[in-house]
């Protein structure tokens, strides 16, 4: 076999005119091999022909094993066959075999028609937020993308519980100012999983008349458009940026999303704030009636005059102690009600464990305590609570006769 660099000449002596005879006598090989080297569309190259090895006895029995489970660790495999060679020299032949048994799942280039679908997600941003009572917590951001625009709508919540997922979902939506006809989630538990809704999603999606689509395991594709911005997310949002409060973050993030909807999104050769006008247009209305969300309860409060919430303690007014009252939070606030009427407001927090109290309520519960601990005079009857006994012999007849 010629060097490449024997092939290189023969083939520039043949462009010159040089008889293929005189190449080959020159170089001292034959004139067939300069005749293959002139023909030839590739440098010459060495191919090896194909033996046996020392995993060709083994084959066999790997190709089974695959064929019943794809994605068996080469290490177990080894162990299957008894394999006692070099364990990188069998995960090479095993990765060359692989391929051919697992099953091929294509995936499918979808086209997102205005105002059709939103795809919602959570992303846990790397970075913890600092809490009321100092703790610090990886805390979820509640992101809905529109298809077809890629309008980006998001803000942080305090827990991934239904309740808040479904307060958050709420306002995002209201900030597309319609609704989106499919709302696409994954299993997520505070949503949904396979044929389950979690508690209030279903009458949450038929107020707004939208369609639930909960995405079955191994499809990203149909997720993927909120899923790569998470991930832009994280490379264009983050890095440099500090944050004192998931209030501080939320600013601070509205603020950045709003630059970049203005962006040119490569894929649809436009910005999310160019198309998402066509998208509002080809979407829902906004329900006509308000939606009753959020943490919702009744409770009896006992001598420690305080409702829970989920971790947390807010203090409520002493003097219903003992009756029912409606405990309500949104993201924001908590409030208490007695038929109606507001006798506690608090700022909700997003630590866990903490004790909030009004200190008004802690005033009324001193004086209502004082009143209690004071003793009870006895009743003095007064002369106009004497009756002479005579009125009561007459009552009675008994006055007569009686000397």
């Amino acid at each position: 076999m010629i060097t490449l660099e024997d092939w290189a000449l023969i083939r520039r002596l043949a462009a010159e005119g040089v008889p293929k005879s005189r190449i080959a006598e020159r170089l001292g090989i034959s004139r067939t091999t300069v005749i293959k080297a002139v023909n030839s569309d590739a440098p010459p190259r060495y191919v090896r022909t194909p033996g046996p090895t020392s995993f060709t006895q083994f084959e066999p029995h790997v190709r089974a094993l695959l064929e019943q489970t794809p994605d068996m660790p080469a290490t177990v495999l080894a162990e299957r066959v008894g394999w006692t060679g070099s364990i990188r020299w069998f995960s090479d032949n095993v990765r060359r075999l692989r391929p051919e048994h697992r099953p091929v799942d294509p995936a499918g280039r979808i086209t997102w028609t205005a105002g059709d679908a939103a795809q919602c997600d959570l992303w846990f941003p790397p970075r913890k937020i600092t809490l009321e009572d100092g703790t610090t917590k990886l805390l979820p951001v509640l992101v809905i993308t529109a298809a077809h625009s890629r309008f980006m709508t998001a803000r942080m919540i305090p827990t991934r519980k239904t309740e808040d997922l479904l307060l958050g979902s709420w306002e995002l939506i209201q900030q597309l100012g319609r609704v989106p006809r499919r709302l696409i989630w994954d299993n997520e538990p505070g949503i949904g999983r396979g044929p389950r809704r979690a508690e209030g999603v279903a009458a949450f999606m038929g107020t707004l008349a939208t369609k639930l689509v909960l995405l079955p395991p191994r499809d990203p594709e149909s997720k993927g458009v909120v899923e790569r911005r998470n991930g832009w997310f994280e490379t264009s949002f983050m890095p440099g940026r500090t944050f004192s409060s998931p209030a501080d973050f939320n600013t601070q993030f509205t603020d950045w999303l709003g630059k970049a909807n203005a962006r040119v999104v490569r894929t649809i050769k436009a910005t999310p704030t160019e198309l998402i006008d066509a998208d509002r247009a080809a979407m829902l209305p906004l329900p006509p009636i308000p939606l009753h969300l959020g943490w919702r309860n009744k409770i009896r409060p006992g001598r420690d005059y305080y409702v829970r919430l989920d971790t947390c303690d807010y203090s409520v007014d002493p003097q219903v102690i003992g009756r029912m009252v409606d405990v309500a939070a949104d993201l924001e606030r908590v409030r208490v009600r007695l038929e109606g009427r507001v006798i506690a407001e608090h700022r909700r927090v997003w630590a866990r464990g903490m004790t909030i109290t009004d200190p008004a309520h802690v005033e009324t519960a001193a004086r209502l305590r004082k009143q209690f601990q004071q003793p009870r005079t006895g009743v003095v009857a007064g002369d106009d609570l004497v009756r002479d006994l005579a009125d009561y012999d007459r009552a009675f007849g008994l006055g007569e006769g009686i000397s």
